[in-house]
């Protein structure tokens, strides 16, 4: 009886003060004996605005009112008639943030920022990353983009301190000098095949000067067409069959030979007297016979279906080869002989060499597949005639020239910019030049004095055999 009370009601005093206490952080419920249990659960509202069925979590429920003693305490409160519910809820949001709105002291808002930039960054252009790439091709040789860093093989496992193996089986004492890896490439010395060439033009047994004609060309098809005097002939290289296609009259002869480029058997050739024919080289037909000179046709160069012609006077004409009227533009190009002309795979560029010392760039018509009447640049490093010319495949601007006799050099151009990237001294005459897909080197055909091949590494511009 001395011990304080801890079961039955609870005592008015201190219903008061819950009372109070509730009122002041909670949400009032008022339920009436009358209604249903759904009318109630309609009916209950909450101060803040919408609905709850069940009391949230952390809620702290008081009751005032009359209420039944029991033995046993209920589990869920139940109503009594006249009594007031009184729900009061604590916060489950810990101080220094919302729910939905992160906390920003502890946001990295330099990192996001960068993340941001960076992933902006990578999005570049097609026009940038082609410049990029062409960029690293001219510095590294190679695209530096697809190379690998790191070498997948297995090697043997290094010799301990001291160690020498007589018989150099497993071990290997030094590595390989780079001299040796280059030579393990095998390169021959010796022609694959030989062809008779009777009657062919010499270069330096005439009055006079032919070393500017080129007569021979090697179509898609892998047949080589050879100019042989006044006749054409045709090998192709897979069978080793030889045909004769054509064959002029009188004293005029062959000066120059083209196939087309879209891949079809037309053969364009360059006469002595000016006029330029068309050939179905499968069909063994003259096409169509185009003037436009009146001098020796020495070069010729397709553009899809236009067909350039460079004379002996220096000029170039435009031929459509699908027109009646095939002579589309006329230019004067060259105070002497037109000795090289070549147009770039993409069709944006015409490069003419001539006898004059004079490298030319011509642009692209709007529209059309011929070019322009006016250069775009004018390159005049050569000292001797610009013969050899080839356009690197995989990089449209690059153009490679070489002079004659008194000059000797490889010249490397950027047509995109005007500017002399690289030259290199071959002690003797160039007559050709010719790129290597596979191994991104250029070969170069030389006459006096050397009469030699050479086979260079780009960019390093060394020489591999």
């Amino acid at each position: 009886m001395d011990e304080p009370i801890t079961k039955g009601p609870v005592p008015r005093w201190q219903k008061k003060c819950l009372e109070s206490s509730s009122r002041s952080s909670g949400f009032l419920l008022s339920s009436s004996m009358n209604a249903s249990l759904n009318s109630s659960k309609q009916a209950t509202s909450l101060v803040g605005g919408g609905q709850a069925k069940t009391p949230r979590k952390g809620a702290t429920l008081t009751v005032e009112g009359k209420k039944t003693p029991s033995k046993t305490p209920s589990k869920t409160p139940k109503k009594s008639p006249g009594e007031t519910i009184f729900i009061s809820y604590s916060s489950k949001t810990p101080s220094g943030g919302d729910r939905f709105i992160p906390t920003r002291s502890a946001s990295n808002f330099d990192l996001g920022h960068f993340k941001v930039t960076q992933v902006l960054e990578e999005v570049s252009s097609p026009t940038l990353a082609e410049k990029q790439r062409a960029m690293s091709e001219n510095l590294h040789g190679c695209d530096i983009s697809s190379t690998r860093i790191l070498a997948f093989q297995k090697k043997a496992p290094a010799p301990p301190d001291g160690y020498q193996n007589a018989l150099k089986v497993v071990y290997s004492q030094t590595k390989t000098p780079h001299s040796a890896k280059a030579n393990s490439r095998y390169i021959p010395q010796a022609p694959d095949r030989i062809l008779d060439a009777p009657d062919i033009v010499d270069d330096y047994c005439k009055l006079i000067n032919h070393n500017n004609l080129n007569l021979i060309d090697w179509s898609r098809s892998n047949i080589l067409a050879v100019a042989l005097g006044s006749s054409v002939y045709l090998w192709n290289a897979a069978s080793g069959s030889i045909r004769h296609l054509m064959e002029l009259e009188g004293s005029d002869y062959v000066c120059s030979l083209g196939w087309i480029s879209e891949g079809s058997d037309m053969l364009a050739i360059g006469t002595s007297l000016g006029p330029v024919q068309l050939w179905d080289a499968e069909q063994k037909k003259r096409l169509r016979v185009m003037d436009g000179h009146n001098v020796r046709v020495g070069s010729l160069s397709w553009n899809s279906y236009i067909l350039s012609s460079g004379c002996r006077a220096g000029t170039i004409v435009h031929h459509d080869v699908r027109q009646r009227d095939h002579n589309v533009s006329t230019i004067a190009a060259h105070s002497q002989e037109v000795c090289g002309l070549k147009w770039s795979l993409d069709g944006r560029y015409l490069a003419s060499g001539g006898n004059d010392n004079v490298l030319n760039i011509w642009p692209l018509v709007q529209g059309d597949s011929y070019s322009q009447s006016q250069a775009l640049y004018s390159f005049n490093a050569h000292q001797a005639a610009v013969k050899a010319l080839a356009w690197c495949p995989w990089q449209s601007n690059l153009l490679a020239s070489g002079g004659g006799t008194a000059d000797r050099h490889i010249r490397f151009w950027n047509c995109g910019t005007g500017s002399n990237i690289s030259s290199v001294d071959t002690k003797s005459q160039v007559c050709g030049l010719l790129w290597s897909t596979a191994y991104k080197e250029l070969v170069s055909a030389h006459g006096y004095a050397n009469n030699q091949l050479i086979i260079w590494k780009y960019p390093s511009l060394t020489k591999v055999s």
